[in-house]
């Protein structure tokens, strides 16, 4: 075990620089940058910018060499940054990278921790019923489900939401995480963030069951059509020991595959969602600064990101150890 996990390890780190040099290529091809929009928004309000000013300003932030050379120096220095954990100084925020991450990381997790823990809840009962009863009116019921959830975007689901159970019938906050307005402490605010969240979390949940749903059903179906599931029925168990011990237990393993993108799911936020309620997650400020053209947390995001997934991976393969006994890891 021990032997294998530091070899996934070692395999980890070649994917990591992998991934750190072309997210640096890619990004510093980008066609706009923050420097220029600066520099547009400045020239727009009437001023000039001297030419010095601008060479200065690529100079403090790496980016004055355009050249083969220059980007490899740029990388070079970025990598040898990003060892350090330092991942620069955001030039949208004003602060560091790392830090900014840390401080909307909490948000976003809690909202998708919750979300992943009722999408599976739903989900992966709905999947079991709806292959157990193939054609019938349950199974019917829950593909239009699946094909609603899959086909719904979530901006415009979010608006639908919004607008009917925010504005119209004014049950819950309209956006953002807490009422400032209200000033609660302690259990309060708790309750008030919760209360804000509802809306974000119905559309996270509700959009993404469909998937879960449809994959589970497809699973325990080629299960139940198995040799040893007819062996089981041909010796007279009860229906239901057959389908949760025996059928269930093995539907488990493809779920565990899907977990392997559950931990940057966690971490790295819902970018439309956020946006759509105004909360301060990660995910939020990530898009914001995308758009802004924000180089260093652009590139800190995207590392940050590989680097959970490359984890929940490894996660992911020790896991099929614990739901198969026939799974050996050397």
């Amino acid at each position: 075990m021990l032997k294998y996990i530091l070899k996934r390890l070692g395999l980890a780190i070649l994917i990591l620089l992998g991934v750190s040099l072309l997210i640096y290529i890619l990004v510093r091809l980008m066609p706009v940058s923050f420097i220029e929009q600066k520099i547009s928004e400045i020239t727009a309000s009437g001023q000039e910018v001297a030419q010095e000013t601008i060479d200065a300003m690529k100079k403090m932030y790496g980016l004055e060499d355009d050249s083969f050379l220059g980007i490899l120096k740029g990388y070079v220095n970025w990598l040898g940054a990003l060892c350090r954990f330092d991942l620069g100084t955001s030039f949208l925020y004003g602060n560091s990278v790392l830090d900014e991450i840390v401080d909307h990381m909490g948000v976003s997790f809690v909202i998708a921790f919750i979300a992943i823990i009722l999408e599976y809840l739903i989900a992966i009962p709905l999947g079991v019923t709806a292959a157990t009863h193939q054609y019938s009116v349950r199974d019917y019921v829950v593909t239009v489900l699946v094909m609603i959830g899959i086909s719904l975007p979530s901006f415009f689901f979010g608006r639908v939401l919004q607008n009917l159970f925010a504005m119209q019938l004014g049950w819950f906050p309209p956006s953002a995480l807490q009422d400032a307005s209200k000033g609660y402490t302690g259990i309060m605010a708790l309750l008030d963030q919760f209360w804000h969240i509802i809306l974000p979390l119905t559309v996270m949940v509700l959009l993404s069951i469909g998937g879960t749903m449809r994959y589970m059903r497809t699973n325990m179906l080629e299960v139940l059509n198995s040799d040893y599931i007819r062996t089981a029925r041909a010796k007279g168990l009860p229906e239901s020991k057959v389908i949760y011990k025996h059928a269930f237990r093995n539907t488990m393993i493809p779920i565990v595959t899907m977990l392997a993108g559950v931990l940057p799911t966690l971490f790295s936020g819902a970018m439309i969602t956020e946006q759509v309620f105004d909360l301060p997650g990660i995910g939020n400020i990530a898009l914001r600064a995308m758009q802004a053209a924000d180089i260093p947390f652009i590139m800190g995001y995207n590392m940050f990101l590989a680097f959970l997934s490359v984890i929940g991976v490894l996660l992911t393969d020790l896991m099929y150890a614990v739901v198969d006994p026939r799974v050996k890891l050397f």
